[in-house]
């Protein structure tokens, strides 16, 4: 799927016209559909079943009248509904969570449903004749579908309900993050990826050269990179011969005349060929999940702050954030990093990915806003020294487990400074052998009187 698809996917699934428009245009297509069945086959239907409306032209138009009325309104009383929940879940959880609420399916599906028995119920009165009017035609079998969708809808009122009350508790939307994470995880660290693989013995990264005969391809706005569609630049560069650099990731901030690529040799980066390649890169207002695995990632640190903060101070929500960090991070943990050497079909490197994601990185934006507020709060280290612990059990990289070590050391020392009560810094300090445990199985925890008193300030 090329950038612009992907950019106009993503754009469609996160509005509420997308769905209602095709739902709509469905029942447009169905009010056609059941008046030429009426018009060839009414009269036998209606003889044949008894349960097919048999009024006569005011009891349609009346019918259908009050079926359409009813719709508007309901649709309007959702329509409120919604917004009173977005609201909700901005000012608690975070504005950035509001693109998770937009792309939430049910809901559009609920206000299309609406929408679409309106319209239906519109087009089909517009075609039931009384006799003053020279000829008589009362569509039985299209008013009997308009009143099934009534009652469709309304089964689909008792699930907007319902399903409002669901999305905006914290452990839903925290879940939904969640599944964005593994998502974006699947994508980019594939789990059948063996180890990175570099460029061939005997052969360089880059040619020596590369700075000096390289041209920068620079941005023409400013946004946050979304996409980047790898299979097109790996055919542009072979097309054209060249190797290309990628300067920026999904995620990062571009801003005008700033280099996101450089294409080696510089003769080769004609305009034409600018054109192209400026076509691989999606530019946007914000981030998205698609190839950007840290921006699910500060979601679920966001909420896990907003949740810590005095105003709030709700520590189940951000030991439930900490959780589905940690089980996406388990999985990071066992797998491999993609090479950032990418080649063509004939195994010439064409694509260099200068600034990749790395295990550090997802782990820093996890944890590190997190450990800085709560080393006050002694069951947030806690939870954070387990989460680690998880972690390395799902990991046998050395690079890795160093990763996991620094971070386990900075919340014991962060929290131990802070810390008045020696229970407290007693349990962390526990938490901590554990994880040192988990990354070396080989580690022992110093028996009970051995333990030092886990104070690492001059009690003096």
């Amino acid at each position: 799927m090329t950038v612009k698809l992907q950019k106009a996917w993503e754009t469609a699934r996160a509005s509420y016209w997308f769905v209602p428009t095709l739902m709509t245009m469905g029942a447009m297509a169905l009010a056609f559909g059941m008046l030429a069945l009426d018009t060839d086959y009414g009269h036998e239907v209606v003889d044949d079943l008894g349960w097919i409306f048999s009024g006569g032209p005011e009891g349609a138009r009346q019918v259908l009248s009050t079926v359409a009325s009813s719709m508007i309104t309901v649709a309007g009383v959702a329509f409120s509904i919604t917004i009173v929940a977005l609201s909700l879940a901005s000012s608690q959880f975070g504005p950035r969570v509001l693109y998770n609420f937009m792309r939430d399916t049910g809901n559009q599906v609920v206000l299309g449903t609406f929408i679409a028995t309106f319209i239906y119920c519109l087009l089909i009165l517009r075609s039931v004749q009384g006799e003053f009017e020279g000829s008589s035609f009362v569509p039985a079998m299209s008013v009997t579908m308009g009143v099934m969708l009534a009652v469709a809808s309304l089964g689909v009122l008792i699930f907007f309900i319902h399903h409002t009350a669901i999305s905006i508790q914290a452990p839903q939307i925290i879940a939904a993050i969640h599944h964005d994470l593994r998502s974006a995880i699947d994508r980019l660290f594939p789990a059948d990826v063996g180890e990175p693989v570099g460029p061939s013995v005997g052969e360089d990264a880059e040619p020596e050269n590369f700075e000096v005969e390289s041209e920068p391809l620079r941005a023409a706005k400013s946004g946050y990179l979304q996409v980047v569609d790898d299979d097109r630049l790996i055919a542009l560069a072979r097309e054209h011969d060249m190797l290309l650099r990628l300067e920026c990731r999904p995620g990062h901030f571009v801003t005008p005349g700033q280099p996101i690529l450089r294409v080696w040799p510089a003769d080769r980066l004609a305009d034409e060929v600018r054109d192209e390649l400026c076509e691989t890169f999606g530019l946007g207002p914000q981030r998205t999940h698609v190839q950007d695995a840290e921006f699910a990632i500060n979601q679920l640190v966001e909420i896990a702050l907003r949740a810590l903060s005095t105003g709030v101070n709700d520590p189940f929500t951000a030991f439930n954030c900490i959780d589905q960090l940690s089980a996406a991070l388990s999985v990071v943990a066992g797998r491999a990093l993609p090479s950032p050497y990418r080649r063509d079909d004939q195994g010439t490197l064409r694509v260099v990915a200068a600034k990749q994601i790395t295990f550090g990185g997802l782990v820093d934006a996890a944890f590190n806003q997190i450990r800085q507020n709560s080393h006050t709060v002694p069951a947030v280290t806690i939870r954070l020294l387990e989460a680690l612990a998880s972690i390395a059990r799902n990991t046998g990289r050395e690079d890795y487990r160093d990763v996991l070590r620094r971070h386990a050391e900075m919340i014991r020392r962060g929290s131990l400074a802070e810390l008045a009560e020696e229970n407290d810094r007693r349990d962390v300090e526990e938490r901590y052998w554990a994880v040192l445990e988990a990354l070396d199985p080989n580690w022992a925890a110093p028996s009970v009187a051995l333990r030092p008193r886990p104070v690492l300030v001059d009690d003096s």
